[in-house]
């Protein structure tokens, strides 16, 4: 079995629309709504920034306050993995001087049912 997390914006009637024609689909076995209940959301991002002479330090820095991981490194760039809500992410974003993203990747949201609460067949 594959997962899919589908993240979207709508009234209580769009998203109703979106489940009943997601149900209809014959491949998928069940369609579960993690805003119904307590849930847990989070995001990978990959960043390549330059990282040269004392920005070099700073960046690390950086990284370290948001707990990032510097998975790369070349005499010029860092490559920072971190993970977390979007909002962090798009914080980490804010406090590094956009001249210095070379490269962003983003998974978008993954999201799991706390507790006991799962998505079994």
């Amino acid at each position: 079995l594959s997962r899919m997390t589908i993240v979207t914006v709508g009234s209580e009637e769009v998203i109703e629309q979106i489940t009943k024609q997601l149900n209809k689909l014959v491949d998928v076995i069940k369609v579960m709504d993690l805003t119904e209940g307590r849930h847990i959301e989070r995001e990978l991002m990959l960043v390549k920034v330059k990282a040269t002479g004392a920005g070099r330090e700073e960046m690390k820095r950086t990284a370290d306050i948001f707990r990032g991981r510097i998975i790369d490194v070349t005499d010029a760039t860092y490559t920072i993995e971190l993970t977390g809500t979007g909002s962090k992410l798009d914080a980490f974003l804010e406090a590094i001087d956009p001249a210095f993203i070379i490269e962003t990747v983003r998974t978008g949201a993954s999201g799991i049912g706390r507790g006991e609460r799962s998505l079994k067949a």
